[in-house]
């Protein structure tokens, strides 16, 4: 017997089942799968994959109806999904997910129906019902019989292949309209795409940084495509010799060197400036270091080992600034308003960072103040500039101004 046994519920057929298969299933807690021969598990695996499509559509029936019940307000949760969240302790997203499921399979009953009877998954009513909710407008009218074509297709194809015919459904129900229908369907999801693209990274202190990072599946498919090449055994025995890496697929640590490859090959020409200057990497180092023993530092305030500030010394899209001690002053007075990236360069190798007494902003991502405005007859000299992070250098231009002060940072 089930262990939820009540009464009150068992006159209702959902209500019997569900009490049936709690019991089955408590049943078979310990029965062993060692005995089933080959043949039978072949045939039990899809066979429980129709089942489980079966008892998903009665969930997400039983759950449209605690929505209608308004269930959520029992218990003071927001929404229905929040509901189900705390109810069956599943996370926020996976219960969204059910809630969708459960309003797509209301709004389109052949599809319900189809699951209900183990035809098709949960993933593939999702992308069908997707399908049949884009033809909208013109198209409308075509909705019956795209959804049956696309269930058709689902006792042959996978949720990924019944969305790329999802999108040409109308070449089999419309051919005239097909292009412009994919054309449209295309842009938005390219739309949606580029508004989720996302790019976080972080440093740990203990010489590796750690990111993560969403972006369109185009420009996904040609960074995998770029990482591969670089991977490839043929590359990496011409880079590095035979036996290094003889595999003939990469593995993630493989890709891994390969993306960071990537990045210090990527051609500097190509990218847009950073703070007045190129956004190349700057390595600052002095001629014992080039020689060997000492550590160099990246204008970004990164340190990193003699032998890889030589080896990035050589490699493109890296400026290799060798210090003698002197260094070289670069003076043009006022023929220039804007320091020059040569002059930017100077600047940052000397101050390294925000010059604001609080502020440890790398040079990279400093702007260069004027210590003498230049409206004021200031000098576009590296004498009197000061590299600033954008947030110190509005507020030095708004001291000066309330105070009359030409140079707000000196004392």
């Amino acid at each position: 017997m089930s262990k939820h046994h009540d009464d009150h519920h068992d006159g209702h057929p959902v209500a019997r089942f569900v009490a049936v298969l709690e019991a089955e299933l408590a049943a078979l807690v310990d029965a062993p799968t060692w005995s089933l021969d080959p043949a039978a598990t072949a045939d039990l695996v899809p066979r429980l994959a129709q089942v489980v499509a079966g008892v998903q559509e009665l969930e997400a029936r039983v759950l449209g109806h605690a929505g209608v019940l308004d269930l959520p307000a029992t218990i003071g949760a927001r929404s229905l999904a929040a509901w189900l969240a705390r109810v069956t302790r599943v996370t926020g997203g996976e219960a969204s997910r059910k809630v969708r499921l459960a309003g797509d399979l209301a709004a389109h009953e052949p599809t319900r129906v189809a699951m209900a009877a183990g035809r098709v998954h949960a993933e593939q009513a999702r992308v069908i019902a997707a399908a049949v909710g884009d033809l909208d407008g013109d198209h409308a009218q075509w909705r019956e019989k795209a959804e049956a074509h696309l269930l058709g297709e689902a006792a042959h194809h996978d949720a990924h292949d019944l969305k790329t015919l999802g999108r040409r459904i109308l070449e089999t129900i419309d051919p005239d309209r097909a292009d412009d229908h994919e054309a449209k369907l295309l842009e938005a999801e390219e739309a949606r795409a580029r508004k989720r693209t996302t790019f976080t990274l972080w440093d740990d202190g203990e010489g590796l940084a750690h990111g993560r990072f969403t972006m369109p599946s185009v420009q996904a498919s040609m960074l995998r495509k770029a990482l591969a090449a670089i991977a490839a055994p043929k590359h990496v025995r011409a880079e590095h010799g035979a036996g290094t890496y003889d595999h003939e697929r990469p593995t993630p640590e493989r890709l891994g060197q390969a993306f960071c490859e990537y990045v210090e090959r990527y051609p500097t020409d190509q990218l847009p400036s950073l703070g007045g200057t190129s956004a190349t990497v700057v390595v600052t180092m002095t001629l014992e270091t080039l020689l060997g023993g000492l550590a160099a530092h990246l204008d970004t305030g990164v340190a990193l080992s003699p032998a890889q500030a030589r080896r990035m010394a050589c490699d493109a899209g890296i400026i290799p600034a060798v210090l003698d001690g002197q260094g070289q002053v670069l003076d043009l007075g006022r023929k220039r308003r804007f320091h020059t990236p040569a002059q930017r360069l100077a600047i940052a190798l000397e101050q390294r960072h925000c010059q604001h007494p609080t502020c440890t902003t790398p040079a990279a991502y400093c702007h260069t103040h004027h210590g003498t405005p230049w409206s004021k007859g200031g000098r576009t000299d590296t004498h009197d500039a000061a590299l600033l992070c954008p947030f110190h250098h509005h507020q030095a231009h708004r001291a000066a101004h309330a105070s009359g002060v030409t140079h707000p940072l000196r004392t």
